[in-house]
């Protein structure tokens, strides 16, 4: 594996809005990673929808203004209230405009202090495989034995990822055309073989009931038949789950993973979906799916109501 100081190191996005104490230990969390000091930081701060989150929006922004340890902070300051969905879409659709590649976090994401370490090497190594689409920071709580240091899936995970802006590009929300798009076995496939997880959210859409972005980018992936590494152990926490929102503290007792600290994971050259991690992931699925619909609207909900969709 090359000497990380020697990657062409992405900028890092950080979408930010009302939580200045989730956002504190997020920006304090990403300066202490190995390759801060020699990364550039963008900060999209989402606008208020109201007088009453003015002064929050403010505490936010104060708090970005006063972050250290990167070579750069640069901030974009959103006038009007965007929404989680459309800040993340146009934000990293001109970053990756401009730099070709992308890492992105949300405010209420911890890393390891390895994470910017694994991000880069990661899209370097990868960057010439058109088969991998997508780099996840986060795994699910399984067992690691088996999968190595990193691994591939078809599923997307949004809590600390990145990709290249030749990926990117091919980004697609267009709802109606999605469903139209996908028969009953690319659905089942999708859903992890009828997991109720993930499809679900799309038919949400449809509905109205909520606006959001990362199911269409997984859609994207799936339908150019791309894959996702994941790293086995995590390199990022979601304190999101803290109680703060609708979600509770069950949530983040399932969802939650040991930090991985690993500076030089070993990356497989065979790029083929890791069929035990899937199994994995289905029966986590399943073992939490007498509430899991509970969860994932109340996870939803809660998102929009906080990042102002």
């Amino acid at each position: 594996m090359p000497n990380n100081h020697s990657l062409d190191l992405a900028p890092i996005v950080l979408f930010v809005f009302v939580r200045a104490d989730h956002a504190k230990k997020t920006l304090e969390a990403l300066a202490g990673n190995d390759l801060a000091a020699e990364s550039d930081l963008i900060v999209y701060s989402d606008g208020a929808r109201n007088d009453k989150e003015e002064t929050a929006v403010n505490e936010v922004r104060a708090l970005v203004k006063s972050a250290r340890g990167f070579r750069s902070v640069l901030i974009v300051e959103r006038q009007t209230n965007y929404g989680l969905a459309r800040n993340i879409i146009e934000g990293v659709t001109d970053v990756c405009n401009r730099y070709g590649r992308v890492i992105v976090l949300e405010d209420d994401l911890v890393t390891s202090p390895t994470f910017l370490s694994f991000m880069n090497a990661a899209l370097d190594r990868h960057k010439a495989d058109k088969q991998v689409w997508h780099i996840s920071g986060w795994n699910y709580p399984v067992d690691p034995a088996g999968l190595g240091d990193a691994f591939f899936l078809r599923v997307m995970n949004c809590w600390g990822w990145a990709t290249w802006g030749d990926r990117w590009k091919h980004f697609e929300k267009n709802t109606d055309k999605l469903i139209a798009e996908f028969d009953r076995k690319m659905i089942r496939k999708f859903d992890l073989e009828d997991s109720g997880v993930f499809w679900s959210q799309i038919l949400l859409n449809q509905q109205g009931r909520i606006n959001t972005w990362a199911i269409y980018w997984y859609a994207t992936i799936f339908k150019n038949g791309g894959l996702c590494l994941n790293p086995a152990i995590s390199y990022v926490d979601n304190i999101g789950h803290d109680g703060s929102g609708t979600h509770g503290s069950k949530a983040a007792q399932v969802y939650s993973t040991g930090l991985n600290k690993n500076s030089y994971p070993h990356f497989s050259g065979h790029i083929i979906e890791n069929s035990v991690a899937i199994q994995q992931i289905i029966q986590f699925y399943e073992n939490i799916k007498p509430t899991l619909a509970q969860r994932i609207r109340s996870k939803i909900f809660s998102i929009l109501r906080r990042m102002g969709l």
